[in-house]
């Protein structure tokens, strides 16, 4: 009985490892780490890991300001405000390890039933033909608008609101330079599986 039941175990475990590298979603274990991608990635991890931590306290301050809400019949625009700071440094912080995690959304319509080679030269042309550039522009573009942001010493415009403006938007090109990082991370294990010769599935 036991023996029967560790077979099952085995063969279901398969079978879901096999729907799994169908679907794609386990190329990021296929491909091999590289230098760039060891010294990155548990950077990216950590971060994203401390990010992760200010969900919980994101829903403490929208429970407390709706209780407030209610219990007072007042709002306060400090707390409104500080929903969307947190919310937005957690979703930027987020984002280079998710995309490092391989968690991101992907539309495989197409690639899903190609060979592993083949989705890794798609892979390989949609980092350094679309993700790379878009990325760059972004950056270009945020520093000023930062940097503009700290010389006026901007606070926020409503009555009573948070100040400090410019920290808030100082994390849309942190944000963007983490998303570089993991995106060169990714690029050199998608340079280095292609290289390997070892791509035949």
């Amino acid at each position: 009985m036991q023996c029967s039941k560790e077979t099952a175990e085995l063969e279901c475990s398969s079978v879901i490892q096999g729907a799994l590298e169908k679907d794609g979603l386990c190329d990021r274990t296929k491909l091999p780490e590289t230098i760039l991608s060891r010294l990155i990635e548990p950077f990216l991890c950590r971060v994203g890991q401390w990010s992760s931590l200010l969900w919980p306290i994101l829903v403490m301050v929208i429970t407390v300001n709706v209780l407030l809400r209610h219990l007072i019949g007042k709002g306060f625009i400090e707390f409104e405000e500080m929903q969307w700071h947190i919310y937005a440094v957690g979703f930027m912080c987020s984002l280079a390890w998710v995309m490092q995690m391989d968690g991101h959304v992907r539309i495989d319509v197409l690639s899903g039933d190609f060979s592993f080679r083949s989705r890794c030269w798609i892979e390989l042309f949609g980092i350094v033909c679309v993700l790379l550039p878009f990325l760059v522009v972004v950056v270009w573009f945020s520093v000023p608008f930062v940097a503009y942001s700290v010389s006026i010493n901007e606070v926020s415009e409503a009555p009573g609101g948070l100040p400090f403006r410019w920290m808030i938007k100082s994390v849309l090109p942190l944000g963007f330079l983490l998303l570089v990082l993991a995106s060169v991370s990714r690029l050199s294990r998608v340079v280095a599986a292609l290289s390997s010769g070892v791509m035949n599935k």
